[in-house]
């Protein structure tokens, strides 16, 4: 891992109703960092919670922009990260990490 730790990689679980529903086939939704791969994120959900990644697919939400009292901003760009479990694996993303 290129100077990274684990715990820089995985910054929060996301919990939406759409993650709920996700987990029901046996997926997680975290949120990461914006420049960490597929393998990295891998590496990271393995070692720190001791399951087995099948899948991991990446999607990066582009800032919106927003007016907060007449001045113009623009939100950040959040990279969100699929990851799809092994049989009989779980993560509760409940708890804190």
């Amino acid at each position: 891992m290129s100077a990274l730790s684990h715990y820089d990689v995985i910054l929060a679980p996301v919990i939406t109703e759409k993650s709920s529903a996700a987990s029901e086939a046996n997926q997680v939704i975290f949120k990461v960092r914006r420049d960490a791969t597929k393998p990295e994120i891998k590496a990271a959900i393995e070692k720190l919670f001791g399951v087995k990644v099948l899948a991991v697919n990446t999607l990066t939400r582009k800032g919106k922009t927003k007016r907060f009292r007449g001045l113009k901003g623009r939100q950040q760009d959040v990279k969100k990260a699929i990851v799809k479990l092994a049989e009989g694996d779980k993560i509760d993303v409940t708890t804190r990490i």
